[in-house]
């Protein structure tokens, strides 16, 4: 370690009081001039980010029929993706809108996912400061009476003042030069940090506009299910009524009137279960918007919910730009990364320079005055000599995590593509289920109409109307079921393309 120092005039012995030393002040100066140049000449170890290189297919595995897909792309329409428009173009039902327009503003894990960005903005902020300087100023006074017993006398015989006082301002600096960019590749890893966090939020944001979405259609297809038990509820009656009638005037048997009870018991059995599955898609949806369990709104019929006649879905590898889930792993590869010069740098040794200046004086006058100021310059190296292996094993340690976060960046592009593959053969089978069950209920309505014919005019019995009209109410049910699941599905498919963050 080395000192520099000048001491204030009354600290000298009398007859040594000369101001500012020219040589010490001359050293102090080449001392800080050297640090200086240390400290700009200083480099940064460990490895610089660089992207893996991660080789994408040319295309999505299951791609969309012909007429799902955009007609006539060109190559320089390829990358054009639904994952580009706004949540609020794919999603047009109003009601729909307005519940993931307020489930953005009051949803609670987005809210929290802010704070976390907040978060890691403020540890940027402390990372950062480590490579600057620390300066405090402080001041001081001290004061003391001494027994007259204690003073020595002058040369007339009198004896010395027994009251002492002195005091003044002080400062004082430490600065720990950043040579080997330890500090500054901790300030890198913090930004990555924040990086993860600012993704973390977007993919937050995005599972919510999906969740909104999917709950929304889930219980239009549920209203749509308990509209379709009341029409068959209410035909059901109607023909039990016509049932009975026959039996009280002798044309038919008690056995058909049987019949038609345990179809009508049925269909209603079944209200108490739909409804509780409402009332439960409505509190799912409630906590989603931020606010305590209440009925929402309706739009438009889940047969009704408009979708895209094309559906470009871009090049692979968009992706990694698109998905948020994979920006996050980026970022924490770059701070793992960053995080291997911060373990490397510990092997280097370090340099801090230390430094108190002020001044001090018995007289208020002079505190200010050349003459009672007095400073102090202190570099200082230490470098590692033995610690049992932990800089080399923490080295190791941050090389290993460094390797993790790759693999689980590689795993995430991995899963990206696996989900829009899931969500293209998804919506291109489930619009094909939803075109099949409507020709079914078609087909099965028919049925019921030509077998209560049938049986009006005696030529069958009640078992044939009671088969169709069972056929009909579960077909309709499935109907309903095959529109939420094809609704869904485009959802599936913008959130697995990446969209609904932006």
């Amino acid at each position: 370690m080395f000192r520099f120092a000048k001491l204030p005039d009354p600290l000298f012995p009398i007859g040594s009081r000369s101001g500012r030393d020219p040589v010490l002040t001359s050293v102090a100066e080449t001392v800080l001039a050297g640090a200086l140049a240390v400290l700009l000449s200083g480099c940064n170890v460990g490895p610089n980010y660089k992207r893996p290189v991660s080789a994408t297919p040319q295309g999505f595995r299951g791609g969309l029929a012909p007429d799902l897909a955009s007609s006539a792309p060109t190559p320089g329409d390829s990358s054009i993706s639904i994952a580009d428009r706004q949540w609020a173009a794919i999603f047009q039902d109003p009601v729909l809108q307005h519940l993931v327009q307020e489930a953005l503003q009051n949803n609670l894990d987005l809210r929290i996912a802010a704070q976390r960005v907040l978060e890691a903005q403020a540890q940027v902020g402390v990372t950062r400061s480590q490579q600057f300087p620390t300066v405090n100023a402080g001041g001081s006074y001290s004061a003391l009476q001494l027994p007259d017993g204690l003073t020595t006398s002058n040369a007339n015989g009198t004896s010395g003042s027994s009251f002492l006082n002195g005091g003044g301002p002080s400062a004082s600096g430490v600065w720990n030069l950043d040579f080997w960019g330890l500090y500054r590749r901790q300030t890198e890893a913090a930004r990555a940090d924040l990086r993860t966090t600012l993704w973390a939020q977007k993919a937050t944001r995005s599972t919510l506009v999906e969740g909104v979405a999917q709950a929304y259609f889930q219980l239009r297809s549920l209203d749509a299910q308990l509209e379709i038990t009341h029409h068959t509820i209410k035909a059901r009656e109607d023909s039990l009524g016509l049932v009975s009638s026959l039996e009280q005037h002798g044309a038919g048997s008690l056995a058909d009137t049987r019949q038609a009870e345990e179809l009508l018991y049925s269909a209603q059995a079944n209200l108490p279960e739909i409804r509780r599955q409402i009332a439960v898609q409505e509190n799912t949806i409630s906590i989603l918007l931020g606010h305590d369990p209440e009925d929402i709104g309706r739009g438009l019929a889940v047969d009704q919910q408009p979708h895209p006649q094309e559906v470009p879905v871009g090049i692979p590898s968009q992706l990694l730009e698109r998905r948020p889930d994979i920006q996050q792993a980026e970022a924490k590869l770059m701070a793992a990364n960053a995080r291997i010069g911060v373990a490397k740098a510990q092997f280097f040794p370090n340099i801090s320079l230390t430094s108190l200046g002020g001044a001090s004086s018995n007289q208020l006058q002079s505190v200010f005055s050349n003459k009672s100021g007095y400073w102090y310059v202190a570099a200082s190296l230490s470098e590692p000599i033995f610690d049992g292996g932990r800089i080399r094993n923490n080295y190791h340690l941050s090389q290993a995590q460094h390797q993790e976060m790759l693999l689980e960046y590689r795993k995430s592009i991995l899963n990206a593509l696996r989900d829009v593959s899931n969500a293209l053969v998804s919506y291109q089978e489930t619009r094909e289920t939803r075109e099949q069950k409507t020709a079914q209920v078609t087909s099965a309505a028919d049925a019921v109409r030509l077998a209560r014919s049938r049986f009006s005019g005696g030529n069958t019995s009640y078992l044939e109307v009671l088969t169709t009209d069972t056929d009909l109410y579960d077909a309709q049910l499935s109907l309903a079921q095959a529109q939420e699941k094809e609704a869904v599905s485009l959802v599936e498919l913008y959130a697995a393309l990446g969209g609904g963050w932006q």
